[in-house]
């Protein structure tokens, strides 16, 4: 079962990319992150790390506090 914050978090991200009209890949571009990597955290199978969580938040130019604003 997966946990509510980690789907919360994964809408969150999902949104913010079709907020920049960025496809997943780039996403993964701009992360550095594998695009099915992406796609988990999107959909709420993946528990992202505190420096991921950082590098998400630097790639939308926003505090994490700003990302987990859900």
């Amino acid at each position: 079962m997966k946990e509510e914050i980690l789907i919360k978090f994964g809408e969150r991200i999902r949104t913010l990319r079709k907020q920049n009209k960025w496809s997943q890949e780039k996403l993964a571009e701009e992360t550095g992150f594998h695009r099915t990597y992406i796609g988990m955290i999107e959909r709420g199978e993946r528990n992202p790390s505190l420096i991921s969580i950082n590098v998400f938040a630097k790639t939308f130019k926003m505090t994490i506090s700003e990302l987990l604003f859900f």
